[in-house]
């Protein structure tokens, strides 16, 4: 397997979902600034020219979330998912999507200081129902599907802490308590060096 990378893109996110499962794959580094996720050879890959990407043999995969969820069902032995057609399925699918579905476009209009015309005609709805949202997912202990950690809490806890990060949300008590669970996860804090400085106030 081969995952093109960027330590300044979501990318971040599946590094972490692959030191979780901790499996053998070639790190590629792709130097944004320097324009090479624009070069021929990786908009053949992905024409979205983005980060990150996932390739396995002929497989092509792309998007956060459908990274971290073919590889959580490819090393199924690592339980960083629920089993296919268990009870815990839906949930786990709805953390997934959630994630880049709904949260990240309100959070990303938001930030640009940008509010839909007719919210009711967007997938994502307003902020107001998006952070009700949050604050009803967001598990009071523990994870997202219970005791065990899964790839719901990589996507959607992973999402929680970017936008803590980069100041896009004022996270609740329950939220905060969350997110910092997240970080003292030690394949989250191998993979986010530049997250934890930014947390912290380092330079």
């Amino acid at each position: 397997m081969k995952h093109y990378f960027s330590a300044m893109s979501r990318g971040v996110t599946t590094d972490w979902m692959l030191k979780e499962l901790d499996v053998p794959h070639e790190q590629i580094i792709v130097d944004i600034a320097a324009g090479e996720n624009k070069s021929p050879e990786f908009r053949k890959i992905n024409p979205m020219e983005k980060l990150p990407v996932l390739v396995d043999g002929e497989i092509v995969v792309t998007e956060v979330a459908a990274i971290c969820a073919y590889l959580a069902d490819k090393f199924p032995e690592k339980g960083l998912a629920p089993e296919i057609g268990s009870a815990e399925r839906g949930a786990y699918y709805r953390y997934l999507f959630i994630a880049g579905n709904t949260l990240e476009p309100a959070f990303s209009l938001a930030a640009s200081g940008i509010e839909h015309p007719q919210p009711n005609s967007a997938g994502w709805g307003d902020m107001r129902r998006v952070l009700d949202t949050i604050e009803t997912m967001t598990p009071d202990v523990d994870w997202a599907l219970g005791e065990q950690f899964t790839t719901a809490d990589i996507v959607f806890g992973g999402l929680l802490d970017f936008s803590m990060t980069f100041n896009w949300i004022e996270a609740s008590p329950k939220v905060a308590a969350y997110v910092e669970r997240i970080r003292k996860r030690p394949a989250y804090r191998g993979t986010h060096e530049a997250f934890i400085n930014m947390s912290s106030g380092a330079n």
